[in-house]
């Protein structure tokens, strides 16, 4: 067995000790900058412009993640009312989680797409997906169920 010694002065130690701890904050500051430099990234949101035709519909709901009819179920032309009341309260806040201000639209006609899903996460059947559509642009939409005892959430795959 072979020992070394060896005689530091004590101004020597408590400097080299110094310079180790401040190397190694230097180090964790940085991991910690380059962390946060990172950006997570959320799931992308499809562009609701240029929604012009059946097909940028289906793929316009494909972006969301669902399989639908290729034909819509029903289309119909809905006039948005010029003055909200409380009992729409829920779904305008609906829209907004979603990005959509359906409030710009307030006595405007827009068209409503009703697809029927083919991928809900539950295998449930009859689960519809509707698009609110005012000139080529997508300003609302959401998933639901019809049952008596169905729901009614944001496009986004639950």
């Amino acid at each position: 067995m072979l020992i070394m010694t060896a005689k530091l002065p004590k101004r020597k130690l408590t400097l080299g000790v110094a310079a180790a701890a401040l190397l190694c904050c230097c180090a964790i500051a940085l991991n910690f900058g380059q962390a946060a430099g990172r950006e997570v990234s959320a799931p992308a949101v499809p562009d609701p412009k240029g929604v012009k035709s059946n097909q940028d519909r289906v793929d316009y709901l494909a972006s969301y993640g669902w399989q639908v009819e290729e034909e819509p179920l029903a289309t119909q032309e809905l006039l948005i009312p010029e003055e909200m009341d409380d009992s729409y309260a829920e779904y305008l806040a609906l829209q907004a989680q979603q990005g959509f201000d359906l409030k710009k639209y307030a006595g405007k006609r827009v068209k409503r797409y009703t697809y029927e899903v083919l991928n809900y996460p539950t295998g449930e059947a009859g689960i519809q997906a509707n698009l609110l559509i005012c000139k080529n642009t997508v300003v609302g939409g959401e998933v639901l169920s019809p049952q008596l005892d169905g729901f009614l959430h944001g496009l986004a795959m639950p």
